[in-house]
């Protein structure tokens, strides 16, 4: 399946803005840092890896996020998907107990640990949308 996004550019521009949303949620945020469970995203379509993490004490921030695997810390959560998966389960599109089961997310590490995240982020899904409905409707679904 194609990419909706219009390049390489505008998904991670997306990702960016959707991630910063969640690291300043004044719930959601400090749910994920708590939770202290790092991810890495892998994007295969866009050959491109996500890392993200829980803020350390004296960063101003709930998470941290780098487009690399130049990182120094393991992510206990491994996923890989598309770039249009990830669109639709972060639009709240895609169920991840179902993309699971169908490949379109594939999982490593820590499946257990995947699946607590998935309430603390629901809340997103509205906010997402409505980011792409404002900024990018090409890509809403």
């Amino acid at each position: 399946m194609a990419s909706p996004f219009a390049s390489p550019q505008e998904f991670r521009e997306v990702m960016d803005r959707l991630f910063q949303m969640i690291d300043d949620d004044p719930e959601i945020g400090p749910q994920l840092r708590d939770t202290d469970v790092p991810q890495r995203f892998q994007f295969e379509d866009m050959d491109m890896v996500l890392n993200v993490r829980a803020a350390r004490a004296g960063e101003h921030a709930n998470l941290v996020w780098v487009w690399s695997d130049e990182i120094d810390w393991s992510p206990k959560v491994r996923m890989t998907m598309s770039s249009q998966t990830a669109n639709r389960y972060f639009q709240g599109r895609e169920n991840f107990v179902y993309a699971t089961a169908r490949r379109r997310i594939k999982t490593g590490a820590e499946l257990r640990a995947a699946l607590e995240l998935v309430p603390i982020i629901k809340p997103v899904h509205a906010r997402y949308r409505e980011l792409l409905a404002a900024e990018y409707p090409h890509l809403a679904v």
